[in-house]
């Protein structure tokens, strides 16, 4: 089964409008990761200020010494950022050791479509071919839903559904979203609390077939397994209770910035990495508050992952997205 690292620390980001303000210009730039291995440098924005964290070394307020150059308490230790044609950040030289800036996810996912890309075919079928795991009978039966007619202002932004997703190729044959309807009711009720603050849900995945899960664990490497389910356990995606989503903007109608991307596989997904800035982390912090308040779980490696209370009631499915439609046709 996925392996739960320690539960996300509770403490959350603070409230109130200078959280929601963006981080200086010249800031932006600079935010990410940089370096190799366990010993990554993690530059981030707090309060306005930057921010570095190498490891398990406590965080480093930075002081400004020119547009290039910062400065940790006392001196002690120099930040030089080397800047790129867009004025990004492509590395950074601490202590006189020059580290270069890496995305972690883009990098993961990149080696796992080259992986899959000449056989994506081949791997749905092994997948369907295969059978899921036998378990005890649940005291609930399956009774999804769409959560499109559930509530109708939950957008939907189904990525497995297209190539837009780690795996690079459409997972599911359909642009919907199930849950049990318990589960959609909830997230109806979270919808509506995050709209009286000026934000709608944006789901990007619910019910989920156990063969795709499958696939996902077939393709992922031993180092990335904490961020996909174990195909003998069933994922409570498959049970109809996992929900991923994230939060919109009602002004403009765009996705907020978190503080990673979706399924991204790297530690920016963590519900508590301490990365980004003050408004991204204020905002995955609303969403998480929020879904709480209904009865939902956060992922400790996934921020945007939830469960619903009741996922261990309900067994683990394999329907395809139009049998489930059909199923819900027919009642």
């Amino acid at each position: 089964m996925r392996r739960r690292a320690a539960p996300a620390r509770t403490r959350r980001s603070p409230g109130g409008p200078r959280s929601l303000r963006p981080p200086p210009k010249p800031l932006v730039g600079l935010i990410g990761q940089y370096g190799a291995g366990g010993d990554v440098l993690d530059i981030y924005e707090n309060g306005g200020r930057l921010v570095a964290k190498q490891g398990e070394a406590a965080p480093l307020p930075l002081s400004k010494v020119s547009s290039e150059v910062y400065a940790a308490p006392g001196g002690s230790q120099s930040f030089a950022f080397d800047l790129g044609p867009t004025e990004a950040a492509i590395g950074v030289k601490v202590g006189g050791v020059r580290l270069n800036r890496r995305d972690f996810g883009a990098e993961a996912q990149a080696a796992i479509r080259a992986m899959v890309r000449a056989d994506a075919g081949e791997r749905r079928q092994a997948a369907s071919r295969a059978s899921p795991p036998a378990e005890p009978a649940r005291p609930r039966p399956s009774y999804l839903v769409s959560l499109s007619r559930i509530e109708p202002a939950i957008k939907l932004d189904i990525r497995y559904a297209t190539g837009d997703n780690f795996m690079g190729f459409p997972l599911h044959k359909r642009a919907a979203a199930f849950m049990q309807r318990p589960a959609a009711m909830a997230l109806a009720r979270v919808d509506k609390a995050v709209r009286a603050k000026g934000y709608g849900l944006l789901v990007f995945d619910a019910y989920r077939p156990w063969f795709v899960t499958k696939m996902f664990w077939d393709a992922v490497p031993a180092e990335g397994k904490v961020f996909v389910a174990d195909p003998a356990q069933g994922s409570r995606h498959n049970r109809g209770c996992a929900v991923d989503l994230t939060l919109y903007d009602l002004g403009r109608g765009k996705p907020v910035e978190m503080t990673g991307r979706y399924d991204e596989i790297s530690k920016r997904s963590y519900a508590d990495y301490a990365g980004g800035t003050s408004r991204q982390r204020w905002l995955r912090d609303l969403l998480r508050r929020e879904m709480e308040a209904q009865g939902f779980t956060v992922y400790p490696e996934e921020w945007r992952h939830f469960d619903y209370k009741d996922w261990a009631s309900y067994p683990i499915g394999n329907r395809t997205f139009d049998q489930v439609e059909g199923e819900i046709s027919a009642r």
